[in-house]
C-alpha cells in the first residue's frame, strides 16, 4: 500500500500560476509512493451514501489514467501535471488538475466537472456526453472530437480538427482555432472569440442571436471567465452532409 493520509490541511503552490493556496482534503494520496491503481480503487470504493468528500493527489508526475471512471460526488484536486486520459468517463465528480494534461482528458465524460488549470494535449473531451470541461490554457488537435453533449470552455486556443464530427454540446474557444474547425459537424454549437484558420466540411459561420449570447454568457460564467459574449462568432452545421448526395462526394 502507498501513502494514504486521512484529513489534512496544507499550503500548496499551483504549478501553473505559482500562487499559494490552502487546501483541505479528507484524504491525501502521494503518487510518489502509491500506485494509480490504488488511488482509483479507493475512489471507486467510496460509498455514495457517505456524501461528498475531497481528495488531494500529490506528485502525479505525468502518470496516466488518474481519477478515471468516477461515479460519486467527489472532489479530486491533482497537484501537478497528468498524463493520458485523466478523469476519463467521469460522472458526478469534480476533478481539478493544477497543471497540464496529456491526451484524452475527460474522454467520454458523462457528467460532473473537469478543470485543467494549464494546457491540454490532443482529443480533450473526446466523445464526451455531458458535464463541463474547462481548460484555462490551450489545447492541441481534435479538441471535442465526436462530442455528444458535453460543454467545453477553452481559455486559450484549439488545434486543428477540433469539434470533428461533433454531434451535440457546446465548444467555446476564447482564443483562436486551427484548420478544419467543425469538420463534418452535426448539431453542436461552436463559439470562437479569435481567428479561425479554416472551417471543415459542412461547417459554416452562423448568426449570433440573443439566445446565443445568453447561452454563451452562461457558459463563460460557469467556467469562471469574464470575456464579453459579443466578441464571439458562432459556427455550426450547414446540414448538407446529413444524407449522401453524389454532388457532395468530394466533401465526405
Amino acid at each position: 500500500m502507498g501513502a494514504l493520509t486521512d484529513v489534512t490541511t496544507d499550503v500548496t503552490t499551483d504549478v501553473t500560476t505559482g500562487a499559494a493556496a490552502t487546501t483541505t482534503a479528507d484524504v491525501v494520496v502521494d503518487l510518489a509512493t502509491a500506485q494509480v491503481r490504488e488511488l482509483n480503487a479507493r475512489l471507486h470504493a467510496v460509498a455514495p451514501a457517505a456524501g461528498p468528500s475531497t481528495w488531494r493527489v500529490l506528485h502525479p508526475a505525468g502518470k496516466h489514467n488518474i481519477a478515471v471512471g468516477l461515479d460519486r460526488d467527489l472532489t479530486v484536486e491533482v497537484e501537478g501535471h497528468v498524463g493520458y486520459f485523466c478523469a476519463g468517463m467521469n460522472q458526478q465528480a469534480a476533478v481539478v488538475v493544477h497543471g497540464n494534461a496529456g491526451n484524452g482528458v475527460a474522454e467520454n465524460m458523462m457528467s460532473g466537472r473537469v478543470h485543467v488549470r494549464g494546457n491540454a494535449s490532443q482529443a480533450a473531451g473526446a466523445t464526451a456526453h455531458g458535464g463541463l470541461l474547462v481548460i484555462d490554457g490551450d489545447t492541441s488537435a481534435r479538441c471535442g472530437i465526436s462530442m455528444k453533449g458535453v460543454d467545453i470552455v477553452v481559455g486559450g486556443s484549439v488545434g486543428h480538427m477540433s469539434a470533428f464530427m461533433a454531434q451535440a454540446g457546446r465548444l467555446v474557444v476564447c482564443g483562436d482555432a486551427g484548420d478544419a474547425l467543425g469538420d463534418s459537424i452535426y448539431e453542436a454549437r461552436l463559439y470562437v472569440r479569435g481567428s479561425v484558420k479554416s472551417l471543415g466540411a459542412d461547417c459554416v459561420e452562423k448568426e449570433v442571436r440573443a439566445e446565443h449570447l445568453a447561452e454563451l454568457a452562461g457558459l463563460l460564467a460557469a467556467a469562471g471567465r469574464d470575456e464579453d459574449p459579443a466578441q464571439f462568432r458562432r459556427y455550426g452545421s450547414a446540414r448538407t452532409l446529413y444524407n449522401f448526395h453524389v454532388d457532395n462526394a468530394s466533401a465526405y
